[in-house]
């Protein structure tokens, strides 16, 4: 339901975008429903996500801007500058503190060698850059709508195979959960069939 919930804007953008071809129209929807949404998780659990946070500042400025001049290059603008805001804050927190970032979010269930979340770290980083540099690409060399499908279907389907991807290269470096049990007698040799 959360996943839900955090894409909730976009979806909305989505919906009216497709509805109308009105990108203008789509952000001025944009960002009263982004400021609802952090309005809203703000009632619920009197906290809200930094990633909230930066996104409806930017939606705000970018999709404003974009009302205001009636040009789409701010609001295409915006994805990239939020990946590559992720990207820095996890580059500067290899540098910040005893823990970088993905650690500090990760580590209350995994527990890992400091080399593995070091390369986690880096993972997320390139990810962020990559998809923030994909995003500009798609925008500047293809038409609007490809750009509306790209940001929500794209993005959000690179998401969940980087993510299942780290599940699985995570999955190796995890300790075995089954302690050796030694009330159990050994198994015999294979040969041995006495």
């Amino acid at each position: 339901m959360k996943f839900l919930f955090d894409f909730l804007p976009i979806l909305v953008f989505f919906a009216v975008y497709k509805g109308t071809g009105d990108i203008v129209l789509a952000t001025a929807i944009l960002i009263p429903v982004t400021a609802a949404q952090v309005g809203w998780t703000w009632f619920r659990h009197r906290r809200v996500e930094n990633m909230h946070l930066v996104t409806l500042v930017l939606v705000t400025l970018l999709g404003g801007a974009t009302i205001l001049f009636q040009d789409a290059t701010f609001i295409q603008w915006k994805p990239t500058v939020v990946n590559w805001l992720f990207a820095l804050a996890f580059l500067c927190s290899e540098f910040i503190g005893e823990r970088n970032l993905v650690q500090r979010m990760l580590e209350a269930n995994l527990q890992l060698p400091a080399e593995v979340w070091t390369r986690l770290n880096a993972a997320w980083i390139t990810f962020f850059t990559c998809v923030g540099g994909l995003n500009l690409f798609v925008a500047f060399n293809f038409d609007e709508n490809t750009w509306v499908n790209f940001k929500l279907f794209g993005m959000l389907g690179l998401t969940l195979v980087f993510v299942v991807l780290q599940g699985l290269w995570l999955a190796k470096h995890l300790p075995d959960d089954e302690p050796a049990d030694s009330t159990r007698p050994p198994e015999p040799p294979h040969g041995d069939q006495t």
